[in-house]
């Protein structure tokens, strides 16, 4: 079960200060907006189909825990909501608790989160608490950098993330994002003070012997009581990709006047990006409306007015000619708002979404492009015909390794795939056992700069795995990973976490494609001194950038090239 609780933060009315979110959810279409919004901000920091994954959107009942005056302003079966007075006297007592069928979940109604679930799903698998108080940390996310200085201002050391993380912290003040409540302590100790003070919870559960844990999770918030936050859950409510009804027009031009017949549309609007329009909207000639933006109903935009990804509010006109960019525009006496149309202000909401909500730079295609569809086709064909013809060879080099040194015929190592998916990366063994123990110790003697290592007369390679190196035979097995789509033919090379942190715009730029056995960095590298890391990056960027069938071809060739003269080198 999923609470999320808005709590009185005063009268906003008499302040003359307007209560956003109390506006937002009860004005149409901005309702629905905003609800998609809140649900695709916590779905796109989930890892899809990865173990520990829990969502809480869509596991258990919901309900909205709203002042009982703003029960009165929602629109029709806007939302499952229920009022301070109703929670009180325990109007929500029988709802099935769905968290891992672990935990009820407390939203702090304030804010819009987006957080990392695969880690908080690790939290609270291995904690022993009862509560757990969560909020989203944005300095906790991947790709970010902590500078330490000190008093003096002299820098100390910087600490940079490359993936996101979880940490332990001090219980907070005041409400966090997300509270975590085991079952069996929510109506006894957290529910009869859940509307209150976060100090009393606390105390109440302390008093009680429940156990508390506060974390902070890799993650961004919106404050929904701010003109920036509504704005960036709307913004991220129309980016996504699907529509909780039929309110929600994600439309061009055509679609936009064609579906919403009762919107007074001029015959030629101009109408740019997803722009959703609510009822008896009056678009007037020569007005521009740049999505992704939003006409609540009974909105006016004047002639020749433009509205830039904006939202304008219900009965709320643009004079004509005005311009508004990047702001909500309401009208007076809405929940003791105050006037806020025709000021031209700069936004860029929608850029900080991006910005929040952006896990990687990963390259994509098309679903039927060559990158995506032609090139696995052909990575299984080739693949197969490789391992058919060298099907009669594989016991005699797997007799020969054997026979070398003991240990096992294969060697496998964890490598990053497609997006940074991990898999077991397989070969023939050309190295002794504990190889790997040996190699920091021949560090000082490494040839090449970079995280990789390399050294002439490696003691630690075999007598046949130093051939089945230079003809490239140890690779043959590989073949299999291109088979289960873990590796393709041609494409970057295969790299550990370890080396792809060293450099994070490249680690998601050659991350973008699957790797493979051969690559553009092993055909063109020069091994320059102190270059070759350098090669290393400039090559593997360069093959997704210019990623093409020609270009796989003349890598293959060059491979084929290359495997024959190194072969008739060795007699």
């Amino acid at each position: 079960m999923q609470l999320i609780v808005v709590r009185e933060r005063g009268n906003s009315s008499t302040s003359g200060r307007m209560n956003l979110l109390r506006y937002a959810l009860s004005t149409n279409p901005l309702s629905h907006v905003v609800q998609e919004g809140l649900d695709y901000l916590w779905r796109c920091r989930q890892s899809a189909g990865r173990a520990g994954r829990a969502d809480w959107r869509h596991c258990g009942d919901l309900r909205w825990i709203l002042p009982g005056a703003w029960c009165a302003d929602l629109p029709a079966d806007c939302l499952s909501t229920v009022s301070h007075d109703e929670f009180r006297a325990g109007g929500t007592r029988g709802l099935n608790a769905r968290f891992d069928d672990r935990w009820i979940v407390v939203t702090n109604g304030r804010f819009g989160t987006c957080v990392n679930q695969q880690l908080l799903a690790r939290v609270t698998t291995a904690t022993a608490a009862d509560v757990i108080a969560v909020n989203a940390a944005s300095d906790l996310l991947a790709y970010r950098e902590r500078v330490r200085f000190t008093p003096d201002n002299e820098l100390v050391g910087y600490r940079r993330l490359f993936a996101d993380c979880a940490a332990g912290t001090r219980m907070p003040a005041c409400w966090p994002h997300h509270l975590l409540v085991r079952p069996r302590v929510f109506e006894t100790v957290v529910r009869p003070n859940l509307l209150g003070c976060f100090d009393t919870l606390v105390e109440k559960c302390r008093a009680q012997g429940v156990r508390m844990q506060a974390v902070d999770v890799a993650g961004s918030a919106f404050d929904l009581e701010s003109e920036e936050g509504i704005l960036a859950v709307c913004g991220a409510g129309l980016s996504a990709d699907r529509t909780p009804n039929e309110d929600l027009r994600h439309a061009g031009i055509e679609e936009a006047a064609a579906r919403r017949e009762d919107a007074l549309v001029s015959e030629q609007p101009r109408l740019i990006g997803p722009v959703l329009l609510g009822k008896q909207v009056t678009i007037e000639p020569g007005a521009v409306v740049v999505g992704p933006a939003i006409l609540c109903d009974g909105s006016v935009v004047g002639r020749g007015a433009i509205v830039d990804s904006s939202i304008v509010g219900d009965r709320v006109s643009v004079e004509p000619g005005q311009v508004v960019r990047g702001c909500l525009v309401v009208a007076p006496g809405r929940h003791g708002a105050e006037a806020g149309a025709g000021k031209d202000r700069k936004g860029g909401y929608f850029r900080a979404h991006a910005c929040a909500c952006q896990e990687n730079a990963f390259r994509a295609w098309p679903t039927l492009s060559y990158a995506v569809c032609l090139k696995r086709i052909v990575d299984l064909f080739v693949a197969l015909v490789v391992l058919i013809l060298f099907a009669p060879v594989f016991p005699v080099i797997a007799l020969a390794v054997r026979i070398s040194s003991p240990g096992s015929i294969f060697f496998r190592d964890k490598r990053q795939g497609l997006h940074g998916r991990l898999f077991d990366c397989i070969k023939f063994r050309t190295m002794r056992q504990g190889a790997d123990k040996i190699q920091e110790k021949l560090r000082f003697v490494c040839e090449v700069d970079g995280p990789q290592f390399k050294m002439a007369d490696d003691p630690r390679i075999t007598t046949v795995g130093r051939f089945l190196r230079e003809t490239y035979l140890d690779e043959i097995p590989q073949f299999f990973n291109v088979l289960c789509g873990q590796m393709s033919v041609v494409g970057p090379r295969p790299s550990p976490e370890s080396e792809n942190t060293l450099c994070p715009s490249w680690r998601d730029a050659r991350l973008s494609v699957r790797p493979g056995i051969t690559g553009l960095w092993q055909v063109r590298r020069t091994r320059a001194e102190h270059k070759d890391f350098q090669e290393w990056i400039h090559y593997d960027t360069q093959y997704v950038r210019n990623l093409s069938p020609g270009l796989d071809l003349w890598i293959c060739w060059r491979t084929f090239r290359r495997m024959v003269e190194n072969f008739v080198s060795q007699f």
